[in-house]
């Protein structure tokens, strides 16, 4: 049975930094692109970058762009999502979500497996 776990989410100052983290058990995670998403109150769940099995990635959301690092560990089935500058706007569920492809995408219909997310609150 799959599962994704993520972890690492909590209520930070704008400016802060959060590492949020992402187990994936149950399946083959080197055959698998990881993918982080994000949905605020009131909005559709976003892709906001993933990574391919060997550590390339693509970021999707201009607004997180140079604020953030993703990274994986294939020998803990782990992938980090470190967020640095942190927004208000940032203020969102964190998913993280596997694919087994070593393709990546921004789309979450081409995601099979999915966590039950982490929240991130950046205050004032």
């Amino acid at each position: 049975q799959v599962q994704v776990v993520e972890s690492g989410g909590g209520l930070v100052q704008a400016g802060g930094s959060l590492r949020l983290s992402c187990v994936a058990s149950g399946l083959t995670f080197a055959d698998y692109t990881m993918g982080w998403f994000r949905q605020a109150p009131g909005k559709e769940r976003d892709g906001i970058v993933c990574i391919r099995p060997f550590g390339t990635n693509v970021v999707y959301a201009d607004s997180v762009r140079g604020r953030i690092t993703i990274s994986r560990d294939n020998a803990k089935n782990t992938v980090y999502l470190q967020m640095n500058s942190l927004k208000l706007e940032d203020t969102a569920m964190y998913f993280c979500a596997a694919r087994r492809s070593v393709g990546c995408s921004g789309q979450e219909s081409d995601f099979t497996y999915w966590g039950q997310g982490t929240q991130v609150t950046v205050s004032s």
